[in-house]
């Protein structure tokens, strides 16, 4: 006979850790029902899955990496053809698909665009609805910029206008970072009454804008149309408590415009993910894990910052990139690999440079390898299908090799052989604990 003729329940805070001393807070803690006797648990009791990994993770001489060509999945020219990935010539992908286990992963939601900053937080586990970061912050973070409680940060895109004032080129021919350094400095001119202003050159046509004063928000939608043949947008507030922010994004925008009339490609200028320095818990403390990123673009470096990974190297290429891989090999278990230009092909447009690049990454496998990782995953961050040039919906080609996966018969790594692929279609945030898992990392789950 139970001690209770009915089940008793009691709420807890999730996010609150079980250790002595101080609290420690999270974002968006949630409170959840847990059963206190043997009875089955209610249908909507929810799970976290950082507090499950919490209880969970162990310790060992594990390497874990994740290399995350971004963009990476991608669709035929024509239907029924192949796809970029399909129609590169990846005999070192292939060779370690036989030995690995494929599948599709989902970014967010089935039928959900995700954003570069969304597709990294599920591939690192966390779940981009419930952890939202502006791109801002994630470009902030990523050249150095610490983000104080007054700050809200902008990414800026410098970009063409006609005579009319309408974007003929939305990344300004792309100029490069010696052209568009000076003219990010040359914004520091500006100057709005009450609020300071930082303007940070980041790369190519990318700059970053800091405004620091009281009473700023982070919700305001971008001045990016993503079109052409268009003026850009209005800054307008999302949320109420973001009005001064609009207005000095308003008055950065007049001013800036001024200073760059005299440009000839770069004359004009949009701002995006506006936001404040975001909270969220760190690899070590979730999973257990030294993590290291070796990312050439600020954006990425941002973003592992932001969940305590340590910034390693200076590489700019990805033969570099493998060099400090090679060099901090003994000194992290987690590695996150960025290459870029499988997505900035595809938003050009370009299938055949989007496939070359492919080929370019799977040249790279055989030094890799050399290192013997424990797990290996190759995927990507989201799908940028040449034929949109833009970032999609699509489920993501994802790759994981250990020598306890288990293999499903796919013979090549294609966007098709993923589809029936072992690990089946699947959200990107169960990636990590299925990493950990595979290299032996997670404790079983009761008794």
């Amino acid at each position: 006979m139970p001690i209770f003729s009915k089940p008793l329940f009691c709420y807890q805070r999730a996010c609150t850790p079980r250790v002595a001393g101080p609290a420690i807070a999270r974002p968006f803690a949630r409170s959840r029902l847990f059963l206190l006797d043997n009875s089955n648990p209610p249908r909507d009791l929810t799970v976290d899955m950082h507090d499950l990994t919490r209880s969970l993770h162990t310790k060992n001489k594990s390497k874990i990496v994740m290399l995350v060509a971004d963009g990476l999945g991608g669709l035929p020219e024509t239907p029924g053809g192949k796809t970029e990935l399909e129609t590169a010539i990846t005999p070192n992908l292939d060779a370690l698909a036989k030995r690995g286990v494929l599948g599709s992963s989902i970014p967010v939601k089935p039928g959900i665009t995700p954003g570069s900053g969304p597709g990294h937080l599920g591939l690192f586990g966390y779940d981009p609805l419930e952890y939202v970061i502006g791109r801002g912050a994630l470009e902030a973070t990523g050249i150095g910029f610490e983000l104080g409680p007054n700050d809200v940060a902008a990414r800026g895109n410098f970009c063409t206008l006609d005579t009319a004032g309408l974007i003929s080129d939305r990344r300004a021919g792309r100029i490069s970072s010696e052209e568009s350094a000076p003219l990010a400095i040359k914004l520091r001119q500006v100057k709005i009454p009450g609020v300071e202003v930082f303007v940070e050159p980041v790369k190519e046509h990318r700059f970053v804008v800091v405004f620091r004063g009281p009473g700023l928000g982070g919700h305001v939608h971008d001045t990016d149309p993503q079109a052409v043949g268009v003026a850009p947008l209005d800054p307008k507030a999302s949320a109420a408590g973001s009005e001064k922010t609009v207005e000095v994004a308003r008055e950065f925008i007049k001013q800036a415009h001024a200073l760059l009339a005299g440009e000839k490609r770069a004359n004009g200028l949009t701002l995006r993910g506006f936001s404040p320095r975001p909270a969220l818990p760190s690899f070590d403390e979730v999973y257990g894990l030294r993590a290291a990123a070796i990312a050439v673009y600020p954006m990425y470096k941002g973003l592992a910052r932001l969940v305590g990974m340590q910034l390693v190297g200076k590489a700019q290429t990805l033969d570099e990139q493998l060099g400090v891989l090679e060099s901090e090999w003994s000194n992290y278990d987690f590695f996150f690999i960025h290459f870029k230009y499988t997505d900035s092909t595809g938003e050009d447009g370009n299938f055949a440079a989007k496939v070359k690049r492919i080929e370019e990454l799977d040249a790279a496998m055989p030094r890799l390898m050399k290192l013997a990782p424990t797990v290996l995953i190759v995927t990507g961050d989201h799908s940028t299908p040449s034929k949109l040039k833009s970032h999609s919906w699509h489920p993501v080609p994802t790759l994981l090799l250990s020598d306890v996966c288990r293999t499903d018969g796919c013979e090549k790594f294609g966007e098709a052989e993923c589809l029936r692929g072992g690990l089946g279609q699947f959200e990107a945030k169960y990636l990590m604990p299925l990493a950990l898992a595979n290299a032996d990392r997670l404790g079983k789950y009761g008794a």
